[in-house]
Formats: C-alpha cells, structure tokens, sequence
C-alpha cells in the first residue's frame, strides 16, 4: 500500500489569492520544494485535496481547475516532484449555482475526497499525513484516519475546537512539518 502525503491547495501549497483560476497566479510557496522532497524521498506520494465553492458561487468553472492542476503539476514538476492527483470540491450549501448547492461528503471538513483518494490510489490511511492551513483541513485528515499537521501562517481565523480539530503537529511551513513527519517516522 502507498502512504501519501494529502495537501491542501490555497494557502498551504501555493499562497493564498481567493478564487484564483489564473494558472500565471499561481507559484509554490516558499520553502515547500525542499520539505517535498524529502518526503518524496521517504516514499510518500502527493495528493492535493482542495475545496473548491467559487465553481458552486458562479465565480469560475469546473474546467478552470484543469488549467489550475496542470500549473501545479508543472510547478512541481520543475523541482521533481510527481504530484499523484488532484481533487476538488466544486459544492457549497450557499452556491448559486442549483446543481452543486448542496451538503455533501467531499467539502472539508468531511473526508469524502481523501477516502477517495485512498480507494483509488492504494493509500494506507493510518501511514499517511493531511497538512492544510485550517483546522477544516485538520478535521478531514483526522476524520479519515490520517495524521495531520497545520500549517499556523494566519489563514485560520475562527479557532472553533471539535473532537477531530487538534492536529498532530502544528508547523509554519511544509518544510518544518516535512522534518516533524520524518522525525515521527524515523522515532
């Protein structure tokens, strides 16, 4: 089985520019190449899971996001970093658009997408990690049965505890949780 590395989009692996589609916006964040790779180098696979609620809000659409993923691959790619998949929510209960204004399993804090990811992929949960920018990321990671980490760079802002909202580590970049992951691993 494959251990994986889920990651959320805005905010953790590329800066945060709400609703941004542009694929010329998008740039990795700074020290997250090296964290990458040595992660990579200690056999995980990379999978983004992203919440994605501008498609349901009208803002752009569902085939932006293959300009969106092919940037990051790209991206990654220039420092040799495969990324194995990306998936999206496109729902928001408020959304404006009828067909996806709907509750649903996949939007974070749910982990419909990472137990997906895990199907498909061939992904042992209890081995792998969730590091997203918000405890809505932590929440899916740990309600999927992974570890995760929280990236502190002052994207939360709402702070509301729960049973599945307390992150294993809390790092300031992927690099640092990069060196937690292994030193947990390696212990």
């Amino acid at each position: 089985m494959n251990k994986a590395i889920f990651l959320d989009k805005d905010g953790t692996l590329i800066p945060d520019i709400p609703y941004n589609v542009d694929p010329a916006l998008i740039t990795l964040q700074p020290g997250s190449a090296d964290g990458l790779q040595r992660l990579l180098e200690n056999g995980y696979i990379f999978i983004v899971i992203t919440n994605q609620s501008g498609v349901a809000r009208g803002m752009f659409h569902e085939h932006d996001l293959q300009a969106v993923e092919q940037r990051m691959q790209e991206l990654l790619a220039t420092v040799n970093i495969p990324l194995t998949a990306f998936y999206y929510c496109p729902h928001h209960p408020d959304g404006t658009v009828t067909s996806l204004n709907i509750k649903c399993d996949c939007r974070k804090p749910l982990p419909g997408m990472i137990l997906r990811a895990a199907r498909e992929h061939n992904i042992e949960l209890s081995s792998s990690w969730m590091i997203g920018d918000i405890l809505n990321d932590v929440e899916a990671g740990n309600r999927a049965g992974c570890k995760t980490v929280l990236i502190d760079n002052g994207n939360e802002t709402e702070w509301l505890p729960g049973p599945f909202r307390t992150p294993t580590y809390t790092c300031h970049s992927i690099d640092q949780a990069a060196n937690e992951i292994l030193s947990l691993q390696l212990a």
